[in-house]
């Protein structure tokens, strides 16, 4: 079965995109294999806040991949190169974890996040820590939120001082 991984950057004090959902705070770290994270993927899901920064920065689209939005304002004939899910996500998330292909990258934002981790959606949560202080934004796990359990699967510290740190949900 495919794995639904929420794999993203994140500041120290726990913020996935700045306070106008800028990202330009995260490090390029030449020592992470972006080449072969993003073959590990052949689909992305998004929030609907996330797929309209990328929207509006000329990327609503990520090559080789298929892109599913959670939204309930977005309309499908607005947006023919993605899949809009506007309802029963358990269900079509369930669906596409038993179809044959790779992982499954939960790309954001952090009230998609929220919902699929309260569902036991996610597998593993696998965050790069950028030495970076933002003091507001949007929060990789905005409240209100169950408790979740997670186990160290693995880490690794970069020289630009980037912490991976790799955990699978319990």
């Amino acid at each position: 079965m495919r794995q639904i991984r929420y794999v993203v950057a994140m500041s120290l004090d726990g913020y996935i995109a700045g306070p106008k959902g800028d990202v330009d705070w995260i490090i390029m770290d030449p020592g992470i294999d972006f080449g072969s994270m993003f073959s590990e993927f052949d689909t992305v899901l998004l929030g609907r806040e996330t797929f309209q920064v990328m929207v509006r920065s000329g990327n609503a689209v990520m090559p080789g991949m298929k892109m599913l939005v959670f939204s309930r304002t977005l309309q499908q004939r607005h947006y023919p190169d993605v899949t809009i899910v506007s309802e029963n996500q358990q269900e079509v998330l369930a669906s596409l974890r038993e179809q044959p292909g790779k992982d499954i990258w939960l790309f954001g934002g952090g009230s998609l996040f929220r919902s699929l981790l309260d569902a036991r959606l996610v597998d593993t949560v696998e965050v790069a820590v950028m030495p970076i202080l933002l003091g507001a934004g949007t929060s990789l796990l905005p409240a209100p939120a169950k408790r979740a359990r997670l186990n160290l699967v693995s880490h690794k510290v970069y020289e630009t001082g980037i912490v991976s740190l790799k955990y699978a949900v319990k």
